[in-house]
């Protein structure tokens, strides 16, 4: 299990928008944790037994197919919550949900969230709005892997996940971005590259810099504008700084 850290819980912009009352509510069963680049927090199947309220650490939800492939489905910042659908429903992850930017996450038992669902009604339709942000942004997604090229879906994939932990340097490496993305290394090797010569971002070992933020977006597919404005409207300041 994780080690407590001492933290802002309202880090995360799903927990800051809560009102106290609410807040408080939830405050005493969270705790801090910090989550490794590349933990493994679930596998499909698996029964969750937490959720969590990522701060400024990034994690994905990956299918994994049968022959070893994988590819991701949906992203999780600070605008967000994940373990938590699952949880309500089946109590079983539904994919592998897998740390890909490391840092800081609010911790709480899954007991305590279905709790806090049917005491708190506030927090019930926080969540929900979520819910649609998410189901919003994976049908983006699922759009996205079939019709854009690689190189747009590349601007958008380093665009949210700029937006996620606020900061220009990404730790994201060629293979890990191809595993997420579900193509050849090669592909996303090549697809780098040009974004380097037309000087967007900057590459360095084991990272990723961004250079050029609004010609990203001019270069990215629609899905990135379209993700934002989803969550602009369902959950008002999900990426604003």
């Amino acid at each position: 299990m994780p080690t407590a850290l001492a933290g802002d819980h309202r880090a995360n912009r799903l927990l800051a928008s809560l009102e106290h009352a609410d807040f408080s509510y939830l405050e005493p069963h969270l705790k801090v944790v910090e989550l490794a680049r590349g933990k493994v927090l679930y596998e499909a199947g698996e029964s969750i037994r937490w959720t969590y309220f990522p701060h400024n650490m990034v994690a994905s939800l990956v299918n994994v197919m049968a022959e070893g492939s994988t590819v991701e489905v949906s992203s999780f910042g600070r605008e967000s919550v994940f373990g938590f659908l699952s949880a309500v429903v089946s109590g079983q992850a539904f994919g592998r949900y897998v740390v890909k930017i490391p840092g800081l996450a609010s911790q709480i038992e899954a007991d305590r969230m279905r709790e806090a669902l049917d005491l708190r009604p506030a927090i019930r339709r926080l969540l929900l709005r979520y819910s649609e942000a998410l189901l919003a942004q994976t049908f983006q997604t699922v759009s996205c892997n079939t019709v854009h090229p690689v190189e747009a879906r590349c601007c958008c994939w380093i665009l949210g996940t700029r937006d996620r932990v606020d900061a220009d340097a990404l730790p994201i490496t060629h293979e890990f971005l191809a595993e997420m993305m579900g193509v050849q290394r090669s592909t996303v090797s090549g697809a780098l590259r040009s974004l380097q010569v037309a000087g967007l971002i900057r590459q360095h070992r084991g990272g990723i810099q961004v250079v050029d933020r609004p010609g990203l977006e001019a270069a990215s597919c629609e899905c990135y504008g379209k993700v934002r404005q989803v969550y602009a409207r369902l959950l008002p300041n999900s990426f604003d700084p």
